[in-house]
């Protein structure tokens, strides 16, 4: 079975070449997909409490949502996934929910972007007794903006002051640079007589990086560890697609006395850590995808499950953890080498033409060689043929377009170079043409198509540099390859039991229209984003759904029932989701991109 992305050898995340490693993609490419098409309005046991559309709001600009401690102040990131401009915070004062109003924005510096990460929090400390805000940093220009974590004083949420600005790792793979890595979100938290923060490093396979912002003036990173190396245990080994091991987002709370941190670390699942001493994290628990699909099962398709352990709460109580799936392809990628039998672990090329939902493209392989301008011609298909490129030197794009100037291929599949970073990982394209493309593939995997996988030898690969060719004629001919796209399916709720040790799943939950064909296109992303538990009602969990709108659900004998819901009119796009108190009532704050801030209150029972 083919991955849908990239290894766990996620050391660099792009390459100058167009490859990406793990998380690149969820995290940059298309992490927050798209905006045309909703579901019919609807709602259900829930009240539109008020909206307000922000300044300078283009479709896709708004990100995540955070409350202050008393609740009277909402604050949503404007994020550069979609324009490079107008970056930073809204400040929103919601002391009357009915009638919010913006009070104040904070600019992002030029070139950096908050996201994933937006959390307001008390600290009390002997450094700062106050309320603090925290957001991550993303660049949306090359040569300007930097990554690690920013701390404002939003004591008085009108006028925000900066405390630091870009704190974080400044290494890669041991090198230092001048700007923090870029990080994908954060969330911090007061241990008493210290704080900390715990950030997504984007750049290295180090990705659980730890702040102590005991002087939040001071912040400085004291620990940063990769998780599946440090507790191999949370990795799952079949089926074979789920190989996207990262950090992507993560929330810590006080339980038995212990600072507990839940980890959403994507294909490994959720994962749970004791934090208490943040530099010796200690496991306790984690979760398996269930194969085959649970929720894909139900409504009749048996197939692998997808991963993509997005975001993940505890509920009041602690007795269970609510997952949040995210997955915007609604149809997955399956390679096979069909002349051996074997599995090719490739997927599509961000901008390159798309298999068709539900089709296979089948043919010879034929090798096309490394396909550089300066290189030999890539000799002509017979209209029927695969043809297999070396990776190196030139960019992908300039690959796929000699491969097009060269004509008669179905398709083009690229396995790996040589070098440290690179012979038998899986990595993701940024690749532009017009033609189905597939790759990164494994080299040895490159190799065993044209029968010359003996002459394979991993330790001279990786003591490579990147320009030495394969052992393979330019021209000829090998196995039959196969590559096919089918159903499986949006992202999707999980419910666990909070345990030691691998945690049980009790129960999935997903939009009615998650998995059924007709609405894997036209109707918007139909996958979930986050969860959100409540406050008071130890069984009751918020959900932001992207064009799914706003969903409320209810554990009910261990399973998820859905109790209410609400799209608006015109369709809406939610991304963040946060629950805070007015007057005792509970209430839910909630951005959609395409437009603000959002406020609900479930009625139901």
């Amino acid at each position: 079975m083919a991955t849908a992305g990239t290894a766990d050898a996620h050391d660099e995340l792009l390459y100058s070449d167009g490859a990406f490693g793990a998380g690149y993609e969820e995290r940059h490419l298309h992490q927050h997909g798209g905006t045309d098409g909703h579901l019919p309005p609807s709602s259900s046991n829930v009240e539109l409490v008020s909206k307000l559309k922000l300044k300078n709001v283009e479709p896709g600009k708004i990100a995540d949502v955070g409350v202050s401690p008393d609740g009277n102040t909402a604050f949503l990131a404007a994020w550069g996934g979609e324009t490079c401009k107008y970056n930073g915070v809204h400040v929103v004062d919601i002391s009357d929910p009915a009638a919010p109003r913006e009070q104040a924005f904070i600019v992002s510096k030029e070139g950096s972007a908050p996201g994933e990460g937006v959390q307001a929090i008390r600290l009390t400390t002997k450094y700062f007794n106050g309320d603090v805000l925290v957001t991550n940093n993303e660049k949306c220009k090359d040569k300007a903006g930097f990554g690690g974590m920013n701390i404002y004083d939003v004591t008085k949420p009108a006028s925000p002051t900066p405390l630091a600005q870009g704190v974080g790792d400044f290494t890669v793979n041991g090198q230092g640079k001048k700007a923090a890595n870029e990080i994908h979100s954060v969330f911090a938290w007061d241990a008493g007589d210290k704080a900390y923060a715990v950030i997504v490093d984007n750049e290295e396979g180090k990705d659980v990086d730890i702040v102590d912002i005991t002087d939040p003036k001071k912040a400085r990173l004291i620990a940063e560890y990769d998780l599946d190396e440090m507790f191999p245990q949370i990795a799952q080994a079949a089926p074979s697609n789920l190989q996207e091991i990262f950090l992507h987002d993560m929330v810590v709370k006080e339980i038995g006395g212990k600072q507990v941190m839940l980890l959403s670390y994507w294909d490994a699942g959720y994962v749970k850590l004791d934090v208490t001493n943040p530099t010796t994290p200690l496991y306790l628990g984690d979760t398996d995808f269930t194969n085959p699909d649970p929720e894909a099962a139900e409504s009749g398709f048996t197939v692998p499950p997808e991963g993509n352990g997005h975001e993940a709460e505890f509920t009041k109580d602690d007795a269970y953890v609510i997952g949040a799936d995210e997955d915007f392809g609604p149809y997955a990628l399956t390679a096979k080498n069909l002349t051996d039998g074997t599995d090719i672990t490739a997927s599509q090329g961000s901008d390159t033409t798309k298999l068709p939902e539900g089709s296979t493209i089948t043919g010879q392989a034929k090798f096309a060689g490394r396909a550089c301008p300066g290189d030999p011609a890539v000799p002509a298909g017979d209209g029927t043929q695969i043809a297999v490129v070396e990776r190196g030197v030139c960019t992908f794009t300039e690959k796929v377009a000699a491969v097009e100037q060269a004509g008669g291929y179905a398709a083009v599949l690229i396995f790996n170079r040589t070098a440290s970073d690179a012979c038998n990982q899986t990595l993701g394209m940024s690749v532009a043409g017009d033609i189905p493309t597939f790759g990164v593939a494994p080299r040895e995997q490159g190799y065993a198509i044209f029968g010359v996988e003996g002459q394979y030898d991993d330790a001279a690969c990786l003591a490579g540099d990147g320009t030495q060719l394969a052992p393979i004629t330019l021209g000829a001919t090998g196995d039959t390859l196969t590559f096919s796209s089918y159903f499986d399916g949006w992202g999707y709720v999980h419910l666990f039991r909070n345990e030691a040790g691998k945690m049980t799943e009790l129960d999935t939950y997903a939009l009615p229209e998650a998995h059924d064909p007709a609405f894997a296109d036209g109707f918007g992303d139909l996958s979930v984003h986050e969860v959100a538990t409540s406050a008071q009602d130890a069984r009751l969990a918020y959900f932001s759904y992207y064009a799914g709108g706003f969903r409320v659900a209810r554990i009910v004998n261990d399973q998820l029932v859905e109790t209410g819901h609400y799209v608006a009119p015109d369709g809406n796009n939610f991304w963040g989701v946060q629950v805070f108190e007015d007057g005792g009532q509970e209430l839910v704050a909630a951005s959609d991109r395409d437009h603000g801030l959002w406020i609900f209150r479930y009625t139901g029972g």
